[in-house]
């Protein structure tokens, strides 16, 4: 049976003092006061007919945290997701995984894509709800961002137009 939240938090779940660490914090905080979104993904995670007995998987906190925030925010693949999540003990204390539960990219890859878009829309609306409640964005104009780099192209001159 698949858990909606984390039911004890470890106190070892500290999180660096850098940059990165704070921001983890404050995204971490931001969930706690949202904790209606756990509803939407562990919907997306109960499928039809799933039995309740065997073996527990990922709770959907855990699930929503690696999904959208860790996995989306900071643009990993699911292997460097698994790895960061092992390694870094910012990104398990954000993540809140249960003590000693290291998923693997698999395990990642099938929970996360169980998600529905429908779902990560209705997340994007009340973050953009929040950040507007809080003045921080009004979300009425989006910003792209396009970096240009190099490439193994053949430079064009006037002679190759030929």
């Amino acid at each position: 049976m698949r858990q909606e939240r984390t039911v004890q938090a470890s106190i070892f779940d500290l999180f660096a003092e850098h940059e990165i660490g704070r921001e983890l914090k404050a995204m971490s905080e931001w969930l706690d006061e949202h904790g209606d979104l756990l509803g939407l993904v562990a919907r997306d995670l109960r499928r039809h007919g799933l039995r309740q007995t065997g073996r527990e998987g990922l709770p959907a906190e855990a699930v929503l945290r690696c999904a959208a925030l860790l996995k989306q925010h900071r643009q990993l693949s699911y292997q460097e997701l698994a790895f960061h999540l092992e390694d870094s003990a910012s990104f398990r204390a954000f993540a809140r995984l249960p003590w000693g539960w290291n998923p693997k990219k698999s395990v990642l890859h099938k929970t996360i894509s169980a998600i529905r878009a429908q779902t990560f829309e209705e997340i994007n609306g009340v973050l953009l709800a929040s950040a507007r409640q809080e003045k921080l964005e009004s979300g009425k104009v989006v910003r792209v961002d396009s970096t240009v780099t190099a490439a193994l192209i053949h430079e064009p001159s006037d002679s190759s137009l030929l």
